[in-house]
Formats: structure tokens, sequence, C-alpha cells
């Protein structure tokens, strides 16, 4: 029987993607509260306050929430119209962290632009959403080779200048399947594999902390005291979360033993508190937004629509992925946070700008029934 589209009536209100909706608020507190769980320690260490990073975050989210709102309220159309305008402005604001008026330096790396005294954001971050915009949109009307290769060359380039690996990572993955995604030739998906790798492998040994990084994820029982003592805090955190977690807000590890345990490790407060279980439901629910991006992408009428829900689709679910396998010690530790869930206002924001699109984008499906 031949495949009928059923359209609604075009007097009839559209409504965003339910799922995607409820399954973005729930992470989204969730997240909060594991940072007021894990956060403690860190926050009084730095600020003499123990819920000041949570409430941080709690302010971020709310900011983010009132500006996806009035993302969602854009037809996504509007954003191929000035992709062009994104993306340089992408660009200008990565390149304003080496500004020394306006550069924040942590731990050696310049990624961060300070407002005023408490107030910094992490241009990377929306460099992930307007990479894929712009992609999204050069690649719905053509699909060129070097163009592709120039414009993500310089925003890696960029990126690990500011000696941030992981990014570059993500976007250089989520630029490449989208791009074959969008119909590119196999012969150049084949060209491209053996010079990412080439690529990677030079940049991970131009730096010592990055063959540190490799030579511990081959041997992280080499030494538990130094170069290892990170993963193997996460891993101890995970395992003695057992089954069904020691309770909420009843992890051990998190009192200084765990690096970052508010940001890039957070998960492992989570599997500890948790366990395997939980764990397993929350990394179901992360991974759900990623099969609803996709499905959305399926059912839209055009091509940009399509390729920038996968986009975004494909974009989340790298970074969940390279978190969580360098927590279980599957990948390299590389400083990627976990969507919705880790500390940082940039992240948090540019993911719910990113998921405010998706539910735009959900509002202009065509639905086909046999």
């Amino acid at each position: 029987m031949k495949a009928k589209l059923i359209q609604k009536n075009p007097g009839e209100p559209k409504r965003p993607d339910f799922i995607l909706l409820v399954a973005t608020i729930i992470l989204v507190f969730f997240g909060l509260l594991m940072i007021y769980n894990a956060s403690p320690v860190t926050s009084l260490r730095d600020f003499g306050d123990p819920t000041r990073l949570a409430g941080r975050q709690f302010m971020w989210a709310i900011g983010s929430f009132v500006l996806a709102g009035v993302v969602y309220k854009i037809p996504y159309k509007f954003w191929e119209k000035i992709s062009p305008l994104i993306i340089v402005g992408s660009i200008v604001l990565l390149l304003a962290v080496f500004v020394p008026a306006l550069t924040l330096n942590t731990y050696g790396a310049s990624r961060w632009i300070g407002v005023g005294t408490f107030f910094s954001i992490q241009p990377s971050e929306f460099a992930k959403i307007a990479y894929i915009v712009y992609l999204a949109a050069f690649l719905s009307k053509k699909v060129k080779f070097w163009p592709f290769v120039i414009l993500t060359s310089i925003l890696v380039g960029i990126l690990l200048l500011q000696r941030d690996l992981g990014t570059a990572i993500v976007i250089s993955l989520t630029g490449t399947i989208l791009y074959f995604l969008s119909g590119a030739p196999i012969s150049q998906f084949l060209l491209l594999i053996p010079s990412g790798l080439l690529a990677g492998a030079l940049f991970i040994f131009s730096e010592s902390y990055r063959r540190e990084r490799f030579f511990t994820f081959l041997n992280p029982t080499a030494d538990k005291e130094g170069a290892a003592y990170h993963i193997n805090q996460i891993l101890i955190a995970l395992g003695s979360g057992g089954w069904i977690g020691v309770g909420l807000g009843q992890s051990r590890q998190k009192y200084g033993y765990i690096p970052e345990v508010a940001t890039d490790s957070i998960f492992a407060v989570i599997g500890n508190e948790i366990g395997f279980l939980g764990s397993l439901i929350f990394i179901g629910l992360l991974f759900l937004i990623v099969f609803r991006s996709f499905r959305i992408a399926t059912n839209l009428p055009d091509k940009f629509g399509q390729l920038l829900a996968s986009g975004i689709g494909i974009w989340i679910g790298l970074q969940v992925f390279i978190n969580l396998a360098g927590m279980v010690a599957l990948l390299p530790l590389t400083g990627v946070p976990l969507p919705f869930i880790s500390y940082g206002g940039s992240s948090l924001l540019a993911v719910l700008l990113a998921t405010a699109i998706l539910l735009q984008l959900s509002k202009n499906v065509t639905r086909a029934k046999k």
C-alpha cells in the first residue's frame, strides 16, 4: 500500500515534541541536583561557600530556559538565513579569548572570556551549535569538499591553540558525520579517516600532558598515585556504587578524591550514588534525546531542517559517548562535559538553545502513515 503524507490542518496549532521536552527538563533538574551533591568541597575550597557552584548553575539554568524559550519562538528557517553571520561571530568569539584584557586563563588554557567580575563564557560551547547551523545551511545547497575541510580546520586549529582537544574532536567528528549524511561520496570519507587519525596522533604526541593521558589510558594501573590517579578514583567511585548505589548525597568519593568532580567527572558521583541500574536509566534518558532528534530529522520536509536536527543529535550523542567512555576507561579523559549535567553555564546554555531549535523543528514535521 502506498504511503500517504498525513499533515495537520494548517489552522491547527502544531505542538513540539513532548517527549523531548520532558526528557530535557528532567535532565536539567537532575543535573542541578547532582551538582548540589557533588560540589560542596570544591565550592568551599574555592569560594568559602559550599553551595556557591550549585547556586551559580541554578541561575544559569533559569537564564538558559528563558533564552531557550525565545529561540523556540523563532522559525528555524531564520537560522539558515543568518548562518554566515553566526559562524563569523563564533570565530570572532573564539579568537577573543586570546585578547589579554578579556581572557581568563585556567590550568594553563585560555578558553573563557571574562565579563565583569563574576561572569564568564566559554565561546567553544557556542561554536558547536554555530558550526552545525552553518554546515546544515551550506550542505543543504551544495556538497563541496574543500570549503568543508577549510572551515573545519580553522575551527579545530583555534581550539587546539586554546588547548581544547576535546571540543576539537567533537566538532570534527560531528562535521564529518554530517558531511556524509548530506550525500558526499564515500571515497572522500575514506580519505578523511586516515587523515583524521594521523592528525589526532600528531596532536596527542605534540603535548606532554596529552601523551601522559594517552599512556595512562593504555595502562591505568601504572601510576595510581600520579598520572592515573584521576581515572582510578573514578573507577573506584563507579565500582563501589554497585547495582543500586550508595544513595543520593551519600558518595564519599566526592569529598576531595575525584578531580573536576562537578564538571567533566560528575558521572562518577552519579554512578556511585544511583548505581548501575540507575545509571542505565540516566544514560537511556540522554540517548532518548538523541533518538528524538533523529526522529524529528527523518520527518522534516526540507534538507536544511533534516541536517540541522541530525547535527544536533550527532553532537549531543558524541559528547555523551566521549564523556562516559572516558569515565569507564574506554577512551582517554578529554575534558568534554556531560550535556545537561556537568557544571558550566556556557555548556548548559548552548545545549538548551540547541534543544529549543529541535523543539521548533519538531513543530514542522510531516508524518507518513501506511
